[in-house]
């Protein structure tokens, strides 16, 4: 930052690029059309931050700017962003903790006067406001997976594949089978925190009827457990699957099976016989799901 090297707050204005303010966590790089977010990778650092590494925020993805107090020393610049405009924040609906908002940058109490100058430069060069019609700020990237507490979760940019673990999904979850999701097929995606009660990532189908209350028996869901789905791992796939729905054209939702591995075909019918053993199976439903495992062969 040409003002804060010197020491002395130089005139200037953002349209020359390379304007850096760093704070604690990030670094904010002005632009001409942009402000470039640099997120550090240290040990005190969120996780989330670490894990998205920087992002590039159009000016036409933020409608205001605010500078307020911060605890012990500190003061907060916040760009808001426009509702719609960032999968990220659409994905989270506002279950962020505000330790974990990617949109604040914490400063020592001292540089208040620059941020100030800067919160006026950037709310000068703001000209909309209210719902963006599409997605303004690029998504988390793919191939991206996570392991929930019933599941892995993979996303290829195209479809979403869930593969139950026998120790954690139910059994609805396994008389479904593992399931594979062509992003053509959904219309949204659903992410509930895994830091509060219940969390779980479930994918929402176009034309679909209502899916069960319960997250666990909904093959369309996973649900997250203690050091399963966290975060910084979960938000991003969602984040990225929802970017991907809202781009995507309506395709029938008709997809060839991959073929498995017979030593995992194996196990799930072990399990299935545990399930048939325990009595949540009927031996109806055991006949079929064997016969379906081993038609994967």
């Amino acid at each position: 930052m040409r003002g804060e090297r010197t020491g002395k707050l130089v005139p200037h204005t953002m349209s020359r690029m390379g304007d850096v303010l760093a704070g604690f966590h990030a670094a904010w790089e002005f632009e001409s059309d942009s402000v470039l977010i640099r997120y550090e990778r240290g040990m005190r650092t969120p996780k989330l931050f670490q894990a998205l590494g920087e992002r590039r925020v159009p000016f036409e993805a933020i409608e205001g700017v605010t500078l307020t107090p911060g605890r012990r020393g500190t003061v907060v610049l916040r760009a808001e962003p426009r509702p719609g405009a960032d999968p990220l924040m659409e994905a989270a609906a506002g279950q962020l903790k505000e330790s974990c908002d990617p949109y604040r940058l914490v400063l020592p109490a001292e540089r208040e006067t620059l941020a100030e100058y800067y919160a006026d430069e950037l709310r000068d060069r703001l000209t909309e406001s209210g719902p963006a019609e599409r997605h303004l700020v690029a998504a988390p990237g793919t191939p991206r997976q996570f392991k929930a507490y019933d599941g892995k979760a993979s996303f290829d940019g195209t479809s979403v594949s869930f593969r139950w673990f026998w120790t954690g999904a139910s059994s609805a979850k396994w008389k479904a089978g593992d399931q594979r999701f062509p992003v053509g097929e959904l219309s949204g995606v659903e992410w509930r925190s895994p830091e509060v009660f219940e969390g779980h990532l479930r994918l929402l189908h176009r034309d679909a009827a209502a899916p069960p209350a319960q997250p666990d028996q909904d093959p369309a869901a996973v649900v997250f457990g203690l050091g399963y789905g966290p975060v910084h791992e979960s938000l991003p796939f969602a984040a990225a699957v929802l970017a991907a729905v809202r781009t995507s054209e309506p395709v029938p939702a008709v997809a060839a099976a991959p073929r498995r591995d017979p030593a995992d075909i194996a196990d799930r019918i072990r399990h299935l016989g545990e399930l048939h053993q325990a009595g949540l199976v009927t031996d109806e439903e055991f006949s079929v799901k064997k016969a379906e495992l081993l038609a994967e062969l």
